[in-house]
């Protein structure tokens, strides 16, 4: 498969030949949807917490004698019905919301995103990305580059317009992006499904090598 390569400048460099067996597969909706589902369980964190009535204080005597008082039976003041009591089948943050998912199925549903990406052609290929410094300018002038150049959706989509894909970590990159709300960084080794859905456009740097590092995740190696 064939895809249009970009400068930094946003001007066409050319193409470049990446592999059917990442870009090219067939849409699976329920699968990337059971995967992304897992993924955002798995990232939850329990925060809210009630406590029973083994959990609050007090309780210790029994509020008066079984009989003869005329009044109703308790061993406790501590009970769900009595106010300060302990509370019923309430919210616990020992819950475990994890889900798992197989891992062959986890990356093919990634394969899957990522052609979708293709179809719908908001996936974008950079030749090479470099910044001299940390600099947001720099990184500001890359976007509207590739704006200008047909992804007009970078240049005001204010939640999650893009995702810059890069074959390994590079500081002055995550650095020059870390001011946008908008634009988040990654390297290859680390994208999953979620990202890709998440995101409107993906923008993978030296795609190439990109392509090796998701092969090799593909192929499970």
């Amino acid at each position: 498969m064939k895809f249009d390569v970009y400068t930094q400048e946003g001007k066409k460099k050319g193409s470049v030949e990446l592999s059917d067996k990442i870009f090219g597969v067939a849409f699976k909706p329920a699968l990337i949807k059971e995967v992304v589902l897992s993924i955002l369980s798995n990232m939850r964190t329990p925060v809210a917490h009630t406590k029973g009535r083994g959990d609050v204080r007090g309780g210790g005597r029994k509020p008066w004698k079984q009989k003869g008082t005329g009044r109703a039976r308790h061993g406790s003041n501590r009970s769900p019905i009595w106010t300060g009591g302990g509370v019923t089948h309430g919210p616990s943050k020992e819950k475990n919301y994890s889900k798992k998912v197989n891992r062959k199925a986890a990356r093919v549903a990634l394969t899957s995103a990522l052609s979708a990406k293709v179809k719908d052609g908001e996936l974008i290929m950079l030749s090479e990305l470099s910044f001299e410094a940390p600099k947001t300018k720099d990184a500001k002038s890359l976007l509207d580059a590739l704006a200008k150049a047909g992804f007009e959706k970078l240049a005001y989509k204010k939640k999650n317009a893009a995702l810059v894909v890069l074959p390994e970590k590079d500081e002055n990159t995550y650095k020059s992006f870390a001011n946008f709300g908008n634009v988040f960084v990654k390297d290859a080794r680390n994208i999953n499904t979620y990202d890709a859905v998440k995101y409107k456009y993906i923008i993978f740097v030296s795609p190439e090598k990109v392509e090796e590092i998701l092969l090799a995740r593909v192929e499970g190696k």
